[in-house]
């Protein structure tokens, strides 16, 4: 079986583009749509697991499409992308059938683990990730080290579980941010820096490598 798939059903370029890299990276198949129609005629062929849907659509807006999805009998899970200042709508999308929602800004990481959450049964996603002598459990959000349970926080897991699926491979600390800690994050900021020294400290000296100029790597 292939990976879960999502259909993204987003207008704004950056949101999209964060939420299709961020999805791809966590193992998943994506399809971005950027208007309601479209996000309404794919949803119903029967080819993905669930549906992120904002509310703000063009031609036809997230609360239609949910409403058409489920007057039509459909059963995909729909979590629901809505700004702070659509929260009465948002209600409105829960009483319509939506199985969750996010606020925007969010993080990437809750909205992933949202999306793990209303999977229905028999979507196909890894369960563990391993490089080296180090797995990450990705539903219990637990990590080994060996036979060591290792304890890390909500977000340093989710930065060692971008480093594990791009083993090998540099990432920039704008990748990181972005995947990380969002779209809407502090280009400046030196977060992902202290990050990467505390999973240093919980998986190996060795296990991430700098590599001056462009970023870092996983070594396991």
């Amino acid at each position: 079986m292939g990976a879960a798939r999502i259909l993204i059903a987003e207008d704004e370029d950056g949101i999209s583009s964060f939420l299709d890299g961020g999805l791809r990276a966590a193992g998943f198949s994506t399809k971005v749509v950027e208007d309601g129609s479209s996000a309404l005629a794919l949803a119903r062929t029967g080819e993905f697991d669930l549906l992120v849907l904002d509310l703000g659509l063009p031609t036809r807006d997230g609360l239609s499409v949910l409403e058409e999805l489920r007057r039509q009998g459909s059963r995909l899970p729909v979590v629901i992308l809505t700004a702070r200042s659509e929260l009465d709508d948002m209600v409105g999308g829960l009483d319509r059938g939506a199985d969750d929602y996010v606020t925007k800004p969010f993080r990437f990481e809750e909205l992933l683990a949202r999306i793990r959450a209303r999977l229905r049964p028999g979507a196909a996603e890894e369960t563990e990730l391993r490089a080296g002598d180090v797995a990450l459990d990705l539903f219990t959000r637990r990590a080994r080290v060996g036979e060591r349970e290792v304890e890390l926080s909500a977000r340093e897991f989710a930065l060692a579980e971008v480093f594990f699926r791009n083993s090998g491979g540099v990432l920039s600390r704008e990748q990181l941010l972005s995947h990380v800690w969002g779209y809407d994050y502090d280009p400046g900021s030196n977060v992902v820096d202290v990050y990467v020294g505390y999973l240093r400290k919980k998986l190996g000296d060795d296990a991430i490598e700098t590599v001056r100029g462009m970023g870092y790597r996983l070594r396991l």
